[in-house]
Parts: structure tokens; sequence; C-alpha cells
């Protein structure tokens, strides 16, 4: 069985739904936020303030590419897009699904965006964000399921 790996902006429902999809769907689950946290030792977004976003990028996408994925569903952070190899990789074995949320219910959902460990420069709005790297996951997808207004549960439904 290939993987299914979930990409999409912080707050879409990639964990959540993920752990729901991979019990649906008799598949282990792995969310690559805390392979960094294991990895690192500290939260995300300690290792971010401590190293910086473009070491944090380099170490997402080295971690998630050697990384051995079978029969999994994976929840990525936001950023994974931005590392090309480990994008390539998740592809080679697996369908993508981008999991659109609007920036609009982004900004419902994501009330802690400064402990959260995103990856964005200071300043930047998520909106803003939406904009960098919406072309980012619709150049990755397989599978575009629309999340705005959607339970966890229904968008289980629609991928399956």
């Amino acid at each position: 069985m290939k993987n299914l790996v979930l990409i999409g902006m912080p707050g879409a429902g990639k964990s959540t739904v993920g752990v729901l999809l991979a019990k649906s769907m008799l598949m282990n689950f792995c969310d690559t936020d805390l392979l960094i946290q294991n990895f690192t030792g500290e939260s995300l977004s300690d290792t971010i303030k401590s190293r910086g976003i473009d070491a944090f990028i380099r170490l997402e996408d080295e971690i998630i590419y050697n990384t051995e994925f079978k029969n999994s569903v994976i929840a990525t952070g936001g950023s994974a897009v931005y590392g090309e190899r480990a994008m390539n990789k998740l592809r080679e074995n697996g369908k993508i699904v981008y999991l659109r949320v609007s920036p609009v219910e982004l900004n419902k959902r994501v009330n802690n965006i400064h402990t959260r460990g995103i990856a964005m420069k200071e300043g930047t709005t998520l909106a803003e964000l939406y904009e960098e790297r919406a072309p980012l996951y619709e150049k990755y997808a397989d599978i575009i399921i629309e999340c705005d207004g959607k339970t966890p549960e229904e968008c289980v439904d629609l991928i399956m």
C-alpha cells in the first residue's frame, strides 16, 4: 500500500484528519512535526527561534527525506513543501493530498500563531503566508480537498 501524505497550511487539520484517516484505512500514522521535535529535543517554535527559519526548513527537509514510511498516513508540517527533495521522495511512494483551507477559515482556526511553531518571518500574516505557499501545495498535490466548513470526519470521507 502506498502512503497518503497530507499537506496544507497550519490549521488545515493535517494531524487531526491524519489520525482519523489512518484508523479508517488501517494504516500507520506519522506526524513529521513530531519527528523534528524528537530529533531536536525541543518544541518547533524553540527550534525556529534558535536556528532560524532557513535552518529549520533545511532540517525538516533532511528529516523527511531520510525517514522511511510504509503504509502510512503522513501529516507534514505546513512548511514541508519548501523541501523539494523531501516532497519528491514522498511523491515517489505515495499520494499527496492538499487539505485546502481559505485564509478566512485559517484565521478562525489558528489562535496560537506565535507559539505553534510556524516557519514564517516576523510580521507576516497568515494570509500572506497562504499566498506564498498555496502555489507549492498545488504543485505537489495529487488530490485537493476543500476543507472550509467541513469537520475532520467529512474530510476523511472525501479523501477515502
